[in-house]
Formats: C-alpha cells, sequence, structure tokens
C-alpha cells in the first residue's frame, strides 16, 4: 500500500504532525500527513492509482495533495495528506506552528515493521519519534506551546488553530504562547475566508465550544475578525438584561448548547432544563449535516454571537428612559449575510443564520396568552421554513441569557411550554407546516378571470392560510373563499 509504494520508489518519507501528536495520546485518528524528500503532488498522484484511492489537489503553490483511501477490511476512509520536506526533517518541523505538531516518525521504521497503516497507529508507539522541540513533554502536560516566535507571521491562520486545538485536546495554551497570540492577532484580518469558516466550524464542532469565543474576544482575535461586533461591547441594554450586547450575545452560544445538551449553564438549576423539550429526534435535527463541517448546531451558535450585531445601530432611548432596538432583527441579518459571505459560507449555511437572526424574536410573538392559534402558527412555519425549530431554541436561549442569574421560573416555564406545543404541532399536524394544494393560479386566471401577477399568489396566499386555520379543507370550499374575498373587494 502507501508504505510499500514509498519504499519500492526509495522516497525518503515520514508521518509528521496531528498523526503522531494522536498516536501518542491514544486518539483516533483517520487524517494521516507524509512529509517526502520528492515532489508530494507527484508521488500523492501515483499512490493514489497504485492503490484505487482518489487523489486531491489542496495547495499547488506549496505542493501539497491528498489521496483518499479506503479500507477494505471496513469500509473506512482515510486522509493521506502529502507535502514536500522543507530541508531536512529537522528543519521541517522548525517551520511547524506547535510543539506538539513537530513530532514525526521515519516510515522506514514502519515499512520494515508493518504493511500498512489500517488500525496499526497505536502499534507504533514503541517506535522513535523525532522530536527536536520537546513536543512529547508537551503533550504529557497538556500545553499548546509555539515552536518559534514566528509561526503566526509565517501563518496567521494559527491563531485560530492554536484555539481550536485548545478546544479538541482539552489543553490550555503556553504564557508565552497567549501573549504572540495577542501580539499578533491583528494579522487575523489578514487570513483568507476559507481558512477562517474551516477553523471557526471546526471549533464550533467541540462539545463546551461556546465559552471558547470568549477566549478568542480576550486574545483579541473575534474583533478583527469580526469588527462588527465591537460596538456591542460598550452598549447597554434595559434593567431586564443581566448583561451588555456583547456579554449576552457570547453568552447566547453557551446557552445553545446548554439547552441543546452539549454544554453547562452558569446558573443552571433543575428547573431550566427539564422543562425544555427534548428527544432523540430532536437531537439528530440539530446535528443534521448542512454544509461541510457545519451543522445546525454549530450554526446557531454562529447565530447567537450575531443575532443582536445591530442592537447598537437602532438603540434609541425615549423621553421616559425606555430603550428600543427597533428593526435590529431585520437590520442584524442583513449584517450577518454580509459578515458569513466574507468569511466564505455556503449559500445554505448563509441563508439559515440569516433566518435565525431575521426571526429570532418571532417565538414570543405569537401569542400573549395561552397558545397560538392556527392561523399563527401556519404563519411562523412558512416564514421560518427549513429554520423553524432552531429559531425556536434560538428563542429560549435568548431568553436564559437576557435574564442570567435572575430568570423567573413562572416565565421560563410558559415559554418552555410555549415551544413544546410549536414543536409538536410541527412534527403532528403537516397541514400547519405544509398544507397540500387545493387550488392553483390556474383555477384563479381561469375561473375568475383574473390577470397573472402579485394578487393571484396574494389570493392563494389567504387561502392557504384559511386551510391551515381549519376554516376550509377542500378544492370547493378553497374557491368559495376565493369569490368572498372578490365579492368583498369589488362589493359584486
Amino acid at each position: 500500500m502507501v508504505c510499500r509504494y514509498l519504499t519500492t520508489e526509495k522516497i525518503k518519507a515520514y508521518l509528521v504532525g496531528g498523526a503522531v501528536r494522536d498516536m501518542l495520546l491514544n486518539r483516533e485518528t483517520a487524517d494521516i500527513d507524509i512529509a517526502v524528500d520528492s515532489d508530494a503532488l507527484e508521488t500523492a498522484s501515483n499512490i493514489s492509482k497504485q492503490t484505487g484511492g482518489v487523489f486531491v489537489l489542496l495547495d499547488e503553490a506549496n505542493r501539497i495533495g491528498r489521496v483518499v483511501i479506503e479500507d477494505p477490511d471496513t469500509g473506512k476512509h482515510w486522509n493521506f495528506d502529502f507535502s514536500s520536506l522543507r530541508g531536512n526533517i529537522e528543519q521541517d518541523l522548525a517551520e511547524r506552528d506547535f510543539t506538539v505538531d513537530a513530532l514525526a516518525i521515519d516510515l522506514d521504521s514502519i515499512a520494515a515493521n508493518k504493511p500498512c497503516f489500517y488500525g496499526l497507529l497505536r502499534e507504533l508507539v514503541d517506535l522513535p519519534v523525532i522530536d527536536p522541540f520537546d513536543g512529547q513533554s508537551d503533550l504529557q502536560r497538556g500545553i499548546i506551546r509555539a515552536v518559534s516566535r514566528r509561526v503566526f507571521i509565517a501563518d496567521p491562520a494559527r491563531l485560530l488553530r492554536a484555539v481550536r486545538l485548545m478546544a479538541e485536546l482539552d489543553f490550555i495554551i503556553d504564557g508565552d504562547t497567549e501573549s504572540l497570540i495577542k501580539q499578533y492577532a491583528a494579522l487575523a484580518s489578514t487570513i483568507a475566508g476559507e481558512r477562517v469558516h474551516e477553523e471557526i466550524l471546526r471549533l464550533l464542532a467541540v462539545p463546551g465550544s461556546g465559552r471558547l469565543l470568549r477566549d478568542l474576544d480576550d486574545l483579541g482575535i473575534l474583533m478583527v475578525l469580526i469588527p462588527e461586533l465591537e460596538p456591542a461591547r460598550n452598549t447597554t441594554q434595559p434593567k431586564e438584561h443581566h448583561w451588555n450586547v456583547l456579554d449576552h450575545s457570547l453568552n447566547v452560544a453557551v446557552a445553545i448548547e446548554y439547552l441543546l445538551h452539549q454544554g453547562s449553564w452558569l446558573y443552571e438549576n433543575e428547573g431550566i432544563l427539564s422543562a425544555v423539550p427534548w428527544s432523540p429526534q430532536l437531537d439528530a435535527h440539530f446535528h443534521n449535516e448542512v454544509g461541510y463541517s457545519s451543522t445546525r448546531l454549530s450554526l446557531l451558535k454562529i447565530a447567537a454571537v450575531l443575532h443582536d450585531v445591530s442592537k447598537p445601530d437602532t438603540k434609541t432611548v425615549n423621553e421616559d428612559g425606555k430603550m428600543r432596538f427597533l428593526g435590529h432583527d431585520r437590520q442584524g441579518a442583513e449584517k450577518a449575510v454580509r459578515i458569513l459571505e466574507r468569511m466564505r459560507f455556503s449559500t445554505r449555511e448563509i441563508r439559515l443564520v440569516e433566518l435565525y437572526i431575521h426571526y429570532h424574536l418571532r417565538p414570543t410573538q405569537l401569542t400573549h396568552e395561552n397558545l397560538p392559534s392556527r392561523r399563527a402558527l401556519y404563519r411562523y412555519f412558512r416564514d421560518t421554513g427549513d429554520a423553524a425549530l432552531d429559531v425556536l431554541f434560538l428563542s429560549l436561549a435568548d431568553h436564559l441569557a437576557t435574564r442570567g442569574p435572575l430568570v423567573e421560573p413562572e416565565l421560563w416555564q410558559e415559554h418552555a411550554k410555549l415551544v413544546e406545543y410549536v414543536i409538536s404541532q410541527y412534527y403532528n399536524t403537516e397541514e400547519l407546516v405544509s398544507p397540500p394544494k387545493l387550488i392553483d393560479g390556474h383555477d384563479l386566471i381561469t375561473l375568475f378571470n383574473l390577470k397573472p401577477g402579485p394578487r393571484v399568489g396574494e389570493f392563494l396566499e389567504a387561502a392557504r392560510e384559511a386551510q391551515a386555520s381549519g376554516e376550509i379543507s377542500n378544492r370547493e370550499q378553497a374557491l368559495d373563499y376565493i369569490r368572498r374575498i372578490l365579492k368583498d373587494r369589488t362589493g359584486k
């Protein structure tokens, strides 16, 4: 397989970086980095042909290529990333980011002992590890330490990677390295949007990562990536709010994880989480993949941070001192779209976050007493579409991070009851979510002599609302409903 080809072609090669680190930590991995003293793209291409794997060009300028190989016994896919050695192996490791990744194993020793990688990485622990920067000691101590003072200048994306590795490995960042990050945080503005997208999503995929957004802010990175958030830091809120706008927003991300059973809440008590509906069906929904590396849960955390981004722009205070933020939901959604486009999020990811933010106030507006009407529910499901369930939980997290330690049990119970009812209607009342079509535009044009245009759509939507509310249930009733509308408008 891979080792056999490298040996046959007399290509000097090393297992490097994260694969060695994860092997020493006894962590599962399917991502194998190999440094070769040859043209890495040519080597990767040839290995893909020899093994029947799939070749992927990762970086033509730096000659980095990937071969995806399926283990015939288990069906598991392995990613072999090939790069060309920068000088000898010690010089190559000196160009890497953190000591825990500046590790290597000579593949000659692997080839002499093992026919391939599959399922055998754990058995390689006894092989000699090339470790010029004492990375194994940092692994034992749980430390993320920069290889040199220039690592962030060489690649600013490492600023994000430091925090992501800290989260994934449950390590801490070395004090000197933390100072370096703060010193070079401004370089985060030069990171390509695609790499910001990848690192942010990988960070947010870690359970409990909502709190790491605070770390990004403390390190000076968050505001460089999203300068639109800076005004929120000093924007005060009405007395109902325990935190200013920025602190509130960061805490909404933490609350999201707590309500979706992925983290803790500083002020938790039995009555908070037990009141919120939960099921395997909901768990699967929020872990559903949206784009490459993103889930609804990770996108909700992003929406949490951005949901009030336009509050500083819309804040007004009237004569009696009452604060208002009229339109901050709509304007915030528009601003979030621009931010996520800059970070190269996909169209579908952006559309979901836009819906989350635009409608995050909507659940509490469904009713002022008792439970929402069928018509109100239909309108909610129509407007929020694919984001309906997600918005409900963002609304709950917003509530929790508004009051903080001062959550009033009765109001929380009412909010949770509303959410539970809307969820039950979403899953059990199809005619509210997607009413079957009774009539179409052709019917209105031919039977009522209407001209094609917006009015036809308005009449059809009125009939769908009546259908969802239970006023009509078949084609004849729908047509009669349209007749009444026309009669009311024309008097004929």
